[in-house]
């Protein structure tokens, strides 16, 4: 929460241990951006996590995935920058062997929780399908161990799945594509609404600015990024980056927007998210 001493104000910031994240908030987690009267002081946690703090309003500054927002939105409005949006691209089932769309919906699959958009998306795919909560970086093992036929993947294990001898059954975000024309958004940030309008402003230009900084500054925010990119080498490091940060995490632009709503209601009307949601971008 809020801190005040010395006329310098304390802004929590949350976000998820992986590379994409690492690379977003670099600049302000260094202090190449600043704000003056501002702190920023980080915790890092899984993304399955930080969506049921956010339920509780724990930090000012959040990463969530979109489909926590409806349940977080009386407390929080959506930040215009720092969106992880896949372009064609995004969620993976993956099997132990080759199984067709239609076999594994008669599975029972490992997914990284049930606040995730990935979940969401899984959910939209095939109603039917039924999952059990698997952390994130276990689901891959887990499949390999042959304790589930199928997972769903998110973060890195796009890059490394086949590497890991699995094979992919679906891209959600190739589906999504082609169901509705539009990327599909996975994870953004959130700000609590009680800072004030002029506080969020501030805030939300500071990440801006941290992202830009990143981008500017590719190497060396790589270089940061590289402690949390988990088994991945410089090359593949960098084209996960490159996936999940870029000019749409700069700014949604507005099919990315359009995404984020036609996303919630969906959700929505299939009877995933039980309540109507105002989408709503500081």
């Amino acid at each position: 929460m809020v801190s005040t001493s010395s006329q310098v104000q304390t802004i929590t910031v949350a976000h998820s241990p992986d590379s994409d994240d690492a690379f977003m908030f670099y600049g302000l987690a260094t202090n190449k951006v600043r704000v003056p009267g501002l702190k920023f002081e980080h915790t890092l946690c899984d993304i399955e996590t930080l969506n049921r703090q956010a339920m509780e309003g724990m930090y000012d500054v959040t990463a969530i995935s979109f489909h926590a927002y409806p349940y977080i939105q009386d407390k929080y409005a959506l930040m215009p920058s720092g969106g992880s949006v896949g372009d064609g691209y995004g969620p993976m089932v993956v099997a132990s062997r080759q199984l067709t769309i239609n076999e594994i919906k008669k599975l029972r699959i490992a997914v990284p929780g049930t606040m995730t958009t990935a979940y969401l998306t899984l959910k939209l795919f095939a109603p039917e399908i039924a999952t059990e909560v698997v952390p994130f970086d276990k689901i891959i093992p887990q499949v390999l161990e042959g304790k589930y036929e199928a997972g769903l993947i998110i973060h890195e294990g796009q890059l490394t799945y086949a590497k890991d001898g699995l094979h992919r059954v679906i891209d959600l975000g190739k589906w999504w594509r082609d169901v509705t024309g539009l990327p599909l958004p996975l994870g953004g940030n959130a700000i609590r609404r009680e800072l004030g309008k002029e506080r969020i402003a501030e805030v939300s230009d500071a990440l801006k600015r941290s992202i830009q900084y990143a981008l500017e500054h590719r190497e060396e925010a790589l270089a940061y990024a590289m402690q949390f990119a988990r088994d991945l080498d410089h090359q593949s490091a960098d084209k996960f980056v490159g996936m999940y940060v870029n000019e749409r995490t700069v700014d949604y632009g507005p099919d990315g927007r359009e995404a984020v709503k036609r996303l919630l209601e969906m959700g929505n009307r299939a009877g995933i998210i039980p309540q109507p949601v105002k989408v709503e971008f500081v």
